[in-house]
């Protein structure tokens, strides 16, 4: 055996450690499904050569060094030996390929926004600041055609051309999310998470809801845009507790 095949996979090393706390930390909020769910992130100019999580292994025990690095202009990737997921190939791949500043992209099953995503009306009213934070960032797919394969990855992908809108519910299925990096796409995973909950929660009292002025929630999602280092902070936090415990993630 040659000792390249005993290398782990290095390349783009510091990108790969902070994915795979992402992925720990997904799984530690139970925010994952099962093995279903799948995160990505570009490491080119024009995002089409990405990262992302092998095919049916559990959240919380992905390492940086199992991440795979696919070409989304490459036809023949679910040809070759450890190819992934073919509904993560679909829909990541098409949304690399087709939208640049979608950088890092985590699509989840995770229970309040799946809620969300299954009521006949899926927007987000901006009800407190978290719900505040979405104003006017996000778009609702409301054509689920089953399984995110080739076509259906194709269709979504065409769906998040405005960089603006960083959020997709998916109708009957769940979220996708996509940000700068890998700190930036998870603090908005979490805090539509967060945001969903409070929103479904108050749904639930049956009460009627104290709803922002578009001015006053557009103000404070921009205000929030511009918030400095949040998410830097959220991500260094992660790592320093996964730290703090041995984890083998960064490994």
């Amino acid at each position: 055996m040659s000792l390249t095949s005993l290398r782990p996979n290095i390349d783009h090393w510091s990108e790969r450690v902070d994915m795979a706390a992402t992925f720990r930390w997904t799984a530690r909020l139970n925010m994952h499904e099962a093995v279903a769910n799948h995160f990505s992130l570009a490491v080119n100019d024009d995002g089409t050569r990405f990262l992302m999580n092998p095919n049916q292994v559990h959240f919380a025990r992905i390492r940086a060094s199992d991440l795979l690095l696919l070409d989304a202009k490459d036809p023949h990737v679910m040809e070759q030996p450890g190819a992934p997921d073919p509904t993560a190939w679909g829909l990541h791949g098409s949304i690399h390929r087709h939208c640049p500043h979608a950088r890092c992209v985590m699509h989840v099953h995770s229970i309040f926004a799946t809620v969300l995503a299954s009521l006949a009306d899926s927007s987000l009213p901006p009800i407190d600041q978290n719900t505040a934070t979405f104003y006017d960032r996000y778009v609702v797919d409301e054509e689920f055609g089953g399984l995110a394969f080739e076509s259906e990855g194709e269709r979504c992908a065409g769906m998040l051309s405005d960089p603006r809108k960083k959020v997709m519910i998916m109708g009957n299925h769940g979220v996708l999310i996509i940000g700068s990096d890998p700190a930036d796409a998870f603090n908005r995973l979490y805090y539509f998470e967060r945001a969903a909950e409070t929103y479904i929660r108050a749904l639930q009292t049956g009460l009627p809801l104290r709803v922002l002025s578009d001015e006053i929630a557009e103000k404070t999602a921009q205000e929030l845009d511009d918030y400095p280092d949040q998410a830097e902070a959220h991500l260094r936090e992660i790592k320093a507790i996964l730290d703090s415990e041995s984890s083998d993630y960064a490994t």
